[in-house]
């Protein structure tokens, strides 16, 4: 795939978008101004931002509890993002739903979700949809290591590779599942190797190089698309925050941290490779970032400003009618 000047200042856009957005909430949360658990996504922006440029609205991406990235990347409007985060009526799922729980369908987010694993099934039913109904499209579910070990990861791709369906599973491992490291729980060099039990094919990509998930995700999802079913895709990355905000990272060696930050940092792996080949300016990133900046500024004003939900509002889209 060649990626044109509008895909890579778009790419570097939405990196950008994530890392500030949440840069911007850990201040907040910090400051008191915001409330309840926050897992932010950051030092993993090159995999959604990657993944993410091969989907169409159309598309159907799940989430985690760590789902600010992957809702950017797949469109979902900041400023409601950000309202939700501050419980308001403006917010994407009105203020009811939290860091946790952001969908917006109309754009294919079909949610963040709290419980670990549980976007893999909702993805692979999503899949079915799209095959059922001849879309098109394609499903993607995001994940971490720890959830590779959950049944329903495997029951998930046993059914999708017996129906080859058009989904993507992309496994974010970042090393970390909550405060335990991968290793301990995971008896695989390779996560990616768990596709051989379902005779579907894996990738492994370097989950910090925006670009190399992009060339791994596109083979995949073009497979999909070929109606030639599901693959694994691995991202090897690493959190540059906690499990959450707050945890103080007691429980992670200090140096190893400080490396990945200071040697592996996505954006500025990216910024250094499109300076290096001349396909972006630094004028070019030093405009995205002061647009960035402002849009974050206006979404938290207007957040700071907006309604709370009403009380009446108080079962409106909670429980199923019949």
């Amino acid at each position: 795939m060649e990626l044109t000047y509008e895909m890579l200042i778009g790419a570097y856009r939405t990196m950008r978008m994530i890392r500030s957005f949440e840069e911007k909430l850990v201040e907040l949360v910090t400051l008191g101004k915001m409330g309840g658990f926050l897992h932010v996504y950051m030092g993993e922006e090159a995999v959604a931002t990657g993944v993410c440029l091969h989907l169409k609205e159309h598309d159907y991406v799940t989430s985690t509890h760590r789902g600010h990235g992957h809702c950017i990347a797949k469109g979902v409007d900041v400023r409601g993002m950000m309202a939700e985060l501050f419980g308001r009526k403006t917010g994407t799922c009105k203020g009811k739903g939290g860091s946790m729980h952001i969908a917006d369908l109309e754009k294919g987010m079909l949610g963040a979700n709290g419980i670990v694993g549980a976007g893999i099934p909702l993805a692979t039913g999503a899949a079915l949809t799209a095959k059922l109904k001849r879309t098109g499209g394609v499903a993607v579910a995001f994940f971490g290591d720890g959830a590779s070990n959950q049944g329903a990861f495997h029951e998930s791709l046993n059914l999708a590779a017996v129906w080859k369906l058009p989904v993507v599973y992309v496994v974010e491992n970042n090393g970390w599942g909550e405060f335990t490291p991968t290793e301990f729980v995971v008896p695989v060099k390779d996560i990616a190797e768990r596709a051989r039990s379902y005779a579907m094919p894996s990738l492994i990509a370097d989950g910090m190089s925006f670009f190399d998930v992009v060339a791994k995700a596109g083979e995949a999802i073009a497979r999909a698309r070929r109606g030639e079913g599901p693959t694994l895709l691995e991202c090897k990355t690493y959190r540059f925050a906690g499990h959450y905000v707050g945890d103080a990272l007691a429980y992670r060696p200090k140096e190893t941290a400080e490396t990945w930050m200071r040697e592996r940092d996505p954006l500025q792996i990216f910024t250094a490779q499109v300076l290096a080949d001349q396909r972006l300016s630094d004028q070019d990133l030093r405009r995205v970032d002061d647009e960035v900046a402002r849009h974050i500024e206006a979404a938290v004003q207007a957040a700071e400003s907006a309604p709370l939900p009403d009380l009446g509002d108080l079962l409106t889209d909670v429980y199923a009618e019949d």
